[in-house]
């Protein structure tokens, strides 16, 4: 069992505007949660760093805003103020646009990071769990990107993940009943759309990220295989063990998708990639191509956090109506 250094933290009780101190008497609380497949004691965070949307989510939506001392957020992502969380962003520092660093978690006086492997920590850039313990820096991953993590992998299906994160998050923070709450209201939220999901055979459908000599794309590993699923259509590459990966025009042909969901970055605008699989002599023909059949869905709906739910609702809408 690894542990973190110790790090003096108070009580916390949730309240409305997220998780305060109690009373006045600073109290070092140890939990054992796990980090992926390994267990690891923690002591209450209290000075945060978190990569990406998805992770800032996560802490907003546990309402432990003031627990996050900045967020880094690379080009990719859209701006934040377009965000439903626009508001916690705002009372928050913005740390940087690039990938994550050591540097900049060090410089920060983190005391705990947050972000997903091969999505923030690497081992090529020298930010690892590992490392960041070795500095008395605690650290937590998105459950979703634990499937290639070295020595302690863990394979959990995408929205399962993002409610395990969630409840250990709560754990961490003492904050579980909150969690549970969170959990209990997506997991409903997905019911409901499951119990509309169009009847009959699946819609085929293929989500482009990027790409031109070959298609990135998504497998089973990543929300946006959930998000197609419990609509009621079937990722085209669903039976592909991986979760961001690089596939062939030919698979993409031979499939005959009826429908293209885009991925809209920040630095990769999704008329550029219609205008793109449109204008290809490779995909011009396909039926969702020919159909005008594309569905936009925003890159933080695509990654681990709790907007997958609303990327949920907004396609199983689509794919409803696409039925009609």
């Amino acid at each position: 069992m690894k542990k973190a250094v110790p790090i003096l933290a108070a009580l916390l009780l949730l309240s409305a505007c997220g998780a305060e101190v109690e009373g006045g008497a600073p109290a070092a609380q140890e939990k054992v949660v796990k980090r992926c497949g390994e267990d690891v004691k923690y002591t209450t965070p209290k000075r945060s760093v978190v990569y990406e949307a998805g992770s800032a989510d996560k802490m907003f939506a546990l309402g432990l805003t003031s627990h996050v001392h900045g967020y880094v957020m690379p080009p990719a992502n859209p701006p934040v103020q377009e965000s439903p969380y626009a508001a916690e962003y705002a009372k928050v520092q913005f740390l940087g646009d690039d990938l994550l660093n050591r540097e900049l978690v060090v410089d920060a006086q983190a005391d705990f990071v947050v972000a997903g492997w091969n999505s923030g920590f690497s081992d090529q850039r020298g930010i690892t769990p590992a490392i960041l313990d070795g500095l008395g820096i605690q650290s937590f991953m998105h459950s979703e990107s634990c499937f290639n993590y070295p020595k302690f992998p863990e394979k959990l299906p995408p929205f399962e993940a993002l409610y395990t994160d969630l409840i250990r998050m709560g754990q961490i923070f003492g904050v579980e009943e909150r969690a549970q709450q969170l959990v209990a209201d997506y997991k409903r939220r997905v019911d409901q759309v499951v119990a509309a999901a169009p009847k009959g055979d699946p819609v085929k459908v293929f989500l482009y990220d990027s790409g031109a000599d070959q298609a990135s794309t998504a497998g089973n590993q990543v929300p946006p295989n959930d998000i197609i699923r419990f609509a009621g259509g079937r990722n085209i590459f669903d039976g592909v063990e991986a979760r961001w990966t690089k596939v062939g025009w030919e698979a993409v042909v031979d499939a005959q998708p009826e429908v293209v969901v885009i991925l809209d970055y920040g630095d990769k605008p999704a008329q550029e990639k219609i205008n793109f699989l449109k204008t290809s002599p490779a995909t011009a023909q396909l039926p969702a191509v020919v159909n005008d059949k594309f569905y936009v869905l925003d890159y933080n709906e695509g990654i681990s956090g709790p907007r997958n739910i609303d990327g949920l609702e907004g396609f199983a809408k689509y794919l409803r109506e696409f039925q009609r």
